[in-house]
């Protein structure tokens, strides 16, 4: 099967890419309105860009009609944000925070899910999130006639729960404490299953088989 994107319409496209670019981690993104309403909203287009500086981007999709939505004019009006890592418990006020509410709506009291304010950002954040990324808005990039705008945030500091572990030596995160949930697509979602180890090869490494 060859398909050509240009012959698919725009639902196609979503539903292709959305099921083959899986799993996605999600952003829980947090966020205050320039009349200090708070929001809390998933996105998974979402991705580590850089750690040196400390850069996440998030795609985030505009409403029906072309209007931003809340987080998106948010981010842009403020200046910050806060990355929530929803884990296996929350997923339930996870996916209620996903609705198109009204800007005048706290998704935090809606949902349930208690807020803290962030110490170095003008931004909430989960204050049961086992780890909250700070952002501040480093670029926003317009992707041409794409009803997304991709947000990168530089990621000026890590709050992570007392309860998380990281690995000795290291400053890696257990991948099991933190449980994190991932989108796939429509309404499925992943949980963290086996996480194999495979060491990268050396560069004198013999070849695989040709069937590999």
């Amino acid at each position: 099967m060859i398909l050509d994107t240009a012959a698919l319409t725009a639902r196609q496209r979503y539903e292709l890419l959305t099921s083959l670019v899986v799993p996605r981690p999600v952003a829980w993104v947090s966020t205050r309105s320039a009349a200090g309403v708070p929001n809390l909203a998933p996105f998974s287009y979402y991705a580590a860009l850089s750690a040196s500086p400390f850069l996440v981007g998030v795609s985030i999709g505009h409403r029906r009609g072309g209007e931003p939505k809340d987080s998106l004019r948010n981010i842009l009006e403020m200046g910050a944000f806060c990355v929530n890592v929803a884990t296996e418990g929350q997923l339930a006020a996870l996916n209620h925070t996903s609705g198109e509410y009204p800007p005048n709506v706290d998704e935090f009291a809606h949902a349930g899910v208690p807020m803290a304010w962030a110490e170095s950002v003008n931004a909430p954040y989960v204050a049961n999130a086992p780890a909250v990324l700070e952002c501040r808005l480093f670029k926003s990039v317009d992707l041409g006639d794409a009803p997304n705008t991709l947000v990168i945030g530089e990621v000026l500091r890590v709050r992570l729960s007392d309860e998380l572990r990281l690995m000795e030596g290291t400053m890696f995160v257990d991948t099991h404490a933190l449980a994190p949930v991932a989108r796939l697509w429509g309404d499925l979602y992943a949980l963290v299953g086996e996480t194999p180890s495979t060491p990268r090869p050396p560069a004198d490494a013999p070849p695989l088989p040709g069937d590999g």
